[in-house]
């Protein structure tokens, strides 16, 4: 696993400056807050940055990753390989969920289960295990279909759930639809060093250390009260770091980060982050969602490209972005294991080759497409999509915009719902850290565990081939061959079309943060969060 640079991830440490603000009554309270709220406290129904990051803090999983990126035990205090197909691992003694319930090698056989139901969004992390074993109460042994050479980077996916609280609460069925839920999406029992106080929906989330957490005692964290709220709107947020109300925030507005750091008791945190950012297109339906009676036009690559080349990508860049993005032409980050370097060009910003492509696709005229974009989840998401609009327009496309809140953006465009869009926008990062995720979730589909947020249902038999040969494939440079040939078939179709890099910015005060980790993946990991 790649690690990146010390200074990439080092913890930001304050000098010491002004007094507690006033609003603190409790020194050791840490507030944040970022765009929007959580999609749920199931840890095994969405997977979805903040999402996930609220649950690791309250569940505990066989493996944890750190800041680095680098492995480390949890609830498995040991691990090793017996055979090709076969993973032994020693689960850690004395255990307990939050409820007081003890852990054991039965919450791990049924937290298996349970996340690779169908409607489980995690079920990807699991996709390669035909079954887990028990060997005794405390040693399991984890079988997969074939030899699998990410088995590890996958374990910090596996969430862990109390087996007796489930099914005392009827809970075993992993809910998704919009406007469904169960016992364990309002209600968390974990065995992580946080444990549930509130959740109020779109307002706040309130936790509190477990004081039975198995390495209490010897985390860096000294939070005794940790309080996330979602503050949507840009200029709030800033306000309430720069008042004191909060402690930390995220994202910063590119537009508001020499702000932060001329004020004496704040500061700007910065970083390369390894989610892609890109647009997806509707490519399974024969009929257009918005041009009723008609083709759909996204059937045919030729206007797939038009799209891409039609965007000026650098222009993004330089005023919607102020700099902060790396442009891309692959769905996967550098860092990202099988990340081809030679390969990240993109093609040209050309209008007059958009014009002629949708010309030779028979579109000379145009056609009305509405364009899926959230407005609280990316750095300037909704900005990104008001910029596109017009570079789409010039070679004739009539774009109706629809952004909304990431909640209804996700429902929107996701297979659990109606799968309702035509062109949308999302943002990926590969919980595993490799390429694979990305193949199996993106870029392919028709298969368990595959395609759960391939949204535009973009397929390639050849694709999906060579994903299953990537999934067993130990040998690393024949392993990156595969990954390459599926890149590039992807790319010459225009399965998507990349975006960029966004560039990670928080902002901290330093009257109240001592330290905090600014992990790649974008998320705040109580377990690293030391209050003055």
């Amino acid at each position: 696993m790649m690690r990146l640079r010390e200074s990439l991830v080092a913890a930001l440490v304050f000098a010491a400056a002004t007094a507690v603000s006033a609003q603190a009554v409790d020194a050791k309270t840490f507030r944040y807050a970022t765009t929007g709220d959580i999609l749920g406290l199931d840890p095994h129904a969405n997977n979805e940055g903040p999402t996930n990051a609220m649950k690791s803090n309250i569940y505990g999983r066989l493996v944890h990753r750190k800041p680095d990126l680098s492995l480390e035990p949890d609830l498995a205090v040991s691990w090793e390989k017996v055979d090709d197909t076969t993973w032994r691992f020693k689960l850690r003694e004395g255990v307990t969920f939050h409820n007081g319930n003890p852990f054991n090698a039965d919450d791990v056989l049924f937290s298996h289960k349970r996340q690779t139901q169908e409607t489980a969004d995690m079920s990807f992390a699991l996709n390669t295990v035909k079954e887990i074993k028990k060997v005794d109460d405390f040693t399991i042994e984890i079988i997969t279909n074939g030899p699998d050479p990410i088995l590890l980077l996958n374990m910090p996916n596996f969430y862990i759930m109390d087996k007796e609280w489930v099914e005392a609460n009827n809970a075993f069925e992993v809910v998704r639809a919009h406007g469904s839920t169960n016992f364990a999406n309002v209600n968390a029992n974990g065995t992580g060093p946080f444990k549930l106080v509130e959740w109020v929906q779109d307002t706040r989330i309130v936790l509190e250390p477990f004081d039975k957490h198995w390495n209490q005692g010897k985390m860096e964290s000294n939070v005794s009260k940790a309080v996330f709220t979602p503050i949507a709107n840009d200029a709030t947020r800033v306000a309430a770091l720069l008042s004191g109300e909060i402690d930390l925030m995220y994202p910063v507005p590119l537009q508001d980060i020499k702000r932060l750091e001329q004020d004496p008791n704040t500061e700007a945190m910065e970083g390369p982050e390894l989610r892609t950012i890109f647009l997806g297109f509707d490519q399974w339906r024969d009929d257009s969602l918005d041009n009723k009676g008609e083709k759909n036009p996204f059937l045919d690559v030729r206007v797939r490209k038009a799209f891409y080349q039609a965007i000026d990508i650098e222009s993004i860049k330089r005023v919607v972005m102020r700099g902060a993005a790396t442009p891309t032409g692959l769905m996967i980050a550098p860092g990202i294991n099988g990340f081809q370097e030679d390969m990240n060009e993109r093609f040209p910003y050309d209008p007059d080759a958009a014009k002629a492509l949708l010309a030779e696709a028979g579109y000379g005229e145009g056609f009305k497409v509405t364009f899926d974009c959230p407005n609280d989840r990316y750095v300037n998401d909704e900005e990104i999509c008001t910029a596109i609009i017009p570079m789409l327009e010039r070679i004739g496309i009539k774009v109706t915009p629809n952004f909304q809140t990431k909640s209804l953006h996700f429902n929107k465009i996701g297979l659990a719902e109606g799968n309702d869009t035509s062109f949308y926008m999302l943002g990926w990062t590969p919980g595993s850290y490799d390429a694979l995720n990305p193949l199996m979730q993106l870029m392919s589909t028709g298969e368990a565990g595959h395609g759960d947020w391939n949204s535009g249902r973009y397929a390639n038999p050849k694709v999906m081939e060579l994903t299953q040969k990537i999934k067993t494939e130990m040998d690393e440079e024949k392993r990156n061959g595969l990954i390459r040939e599926a890149f590039q078939i992807h790319k010459d179709e225009v399965g998507h079309i990349p975006l960029h890099q966004q560039a990670l910015a928080w902002g901290v005060r330093g009257d109240t943060v001592k330290s905090v980790w600014q992990r790649p993946f974008n998320d705040v990991d109580l377990r690293y969060v030391v209050m003055k």
